[in-house]
């Protein structure tokens, strides 16, 4: 199964989302912030998908981020989350959910990546 990046500077919401994702046959790696998602990046090839809250603390938030995976790690696809409004621009091929999410959102929207 694929490896899915979870950027999330919420404790609770993060290992909650872990727990959905790895209940559902994923490969879950976890990150506070921006910073430690690059790190994770910059040392692993098996990140199939980024799935980052947008507003984060930190050197970036998750639209940098977004676009910073997308320029770095093209093949990697990105989904996106926030409790506020969507934002107008996001990546070319990113999806987005809003906050508050079910689980099982979250489960059908990395699905929809396994078959590209």
């Amino acid at each position: 199964m694929a490896t899915v990046l979870i950027v999330e500077d919420e404790y609770l919401v993060r290992e909650v989302l872990k727990d959905d994702l790895t209940r559902a046959g994923y490969d879950v790696v976890t990150a506070a912030d921006a910073d430690e998602a690059i790190a994770i990046l910059e040392t692993r090839s098996d990140i199939h998908l980024v799935f980052t809250d947008i507003d984060m603390p930190g050197s970036m938030d998750g639209l940098k981020l977004a676009a910073c995976v997308r320029d770095r790690w093209p093949p990697v696809h990105i989904i996106l989350t926030t409790g506020k409004a969507r934002p107008a621009e996001i990546p070319a091929n990113a999806l987005f959910i809003p906050k508050p999410y079910l689980g099982a959102a979250v489960v059908a929207a990395v699905r929809t990546f396994e078959r590209m």
